[in-house]
């Protein structure tokens, strides 16, 4: 199958009707959105495997908020 370019994309999109260009939208979202859900909860699966096994250290609220700011302070700039 030859690759499609996003622009070539967006100008079929653009040539649908407004009511399928809504629902093109709408199916978009929740694909994206299922997506987010499948991947955050093998997250959550892996981060599950990696506390039983002990993988994991345990840290208070205080640490964990800390490094979270920080964190925060080092993207802020």
């Amino acid at each position: 199958m030859a690759a499609i370019t996003l622009d070539r994309v967006l100008t079929e999109a653009e040539a649908l009707p407004e009511d399928e260009q809504v629902m093109l939208e709408e199916l978009l979202r929740k694909r994206r959105l299922e997506a987010w859900r499948c991947e955050t909860a093998a997250a959550a699966r892996k981060l599950t495997r990696d506390f039983r096994a002990g993988r994991l250290k345990s840290q208070s609220a205080d640490e964990v908020i800390a490094r979270l700011r920080a964190g925060l302070d080092a993207t802020a700039g």
